[in-house]
């Protein structure tokens, strides 16, 4: 900012009286050589044949003079268009710094404005990122822990495996012992039912043959005891 700032007091235009200043020096001067023109003139109108060689050489570098200040005066009525035409275009430059610097007065105030909220948003990364840290940290810590759990875990898991694996194989002996058992059992459950058969046919036969001998041997005493019966009415 400041080096535009001497940048515009260093190009500003020269003020109205330096102009003023300038021509009113120049116009003696357009004078004075309007009057000398118009001497020598009358002085060459005379008659040349008249002058001597010195005086025509002092005529000659008049003239060369006059011709070269003319030239002069050409010269410096361009260069004062042209310092015209520069003063209005230091005018538009001046009015363009002007709003250029205003241009990067607004730049640099959101330049401050971007910088204020970098700083915020960088407060607020550096926020998150001390919250992850800690967030990692602890998370770290507890899968520290799960690790020790499952380790723990898969112990268990394993003797609980290899129990069950006792248990189960303890089963399936238990269980083939007992169908072996209960093979025995259901043979001499054969075999029993087999002698009960044979022997509830023997009871059976032996109940017939009781009963027929019984009967056999009740109808006799029967048949007795009626003649009994009967002679005893008879008397």
């Amino acid at each position: 900012m400041s080096f535009f700032k001497k940048k515009e007091t260093a190009e500003k235009p020269l003020q109205p009286n330096v102009y003023q200043m300038i021509q009113m020096t120049e116009e003696p001067v357009q004078e004075e050589d309007h009057v000398a023109a118009e001497t020598i003139s009358g002085l060459i109108s005379t008659g040349k044949a008249q002058l001597d060689k010195k005086s025509l050489d002092l005529i000659f570098s008049v003239e060369q003079i006059i011709q070269a200040r003319q030239h002069a005066e050409t010269n410096i009525n361009e260069l004062q268009d042209r310092l015209t035409h520069s003063s209005s275009h230091v005018d538009r430059l001046n009015r363009d710094l002007k709003n250029l610097n205003k241009v990067i007065e607004e730049r640099e105030k959101n330049i401050l404005e971007l910088e204020h909220k970098l700083i915020e948003k960088n407060l607020k990364v550096d926020q998150v990122m001390e919250d992850y840290r800690e967030i990692q940290t602890s998370m770290s810590h507890e899968v520290e822990e799960l690790k020790s759990t499952i380790d723990l875990e898969q112990q268990k898991y394993t003797s609980l495996v290899q129990k069950h694996n006792e248990v189960h194989a303890d089963r399936n002996k238990k269980i083939n012992d007992l169908e072996e058992k209960i093979g025995r059992i259901e043979i001499e459950n054969s075999h029993l039912r087999q002698k009960y058969d044979t022997v509830r046919q023997e009871k059976a036969y032996l109940s017939n043959m009781i009963s027929d001998f019984t009967n056999r041997m009740t109808l006799p005493f029967a048949n007795n005891l009626t003649e009994r019966k009967d002679g005893n009415g008879d008397t």
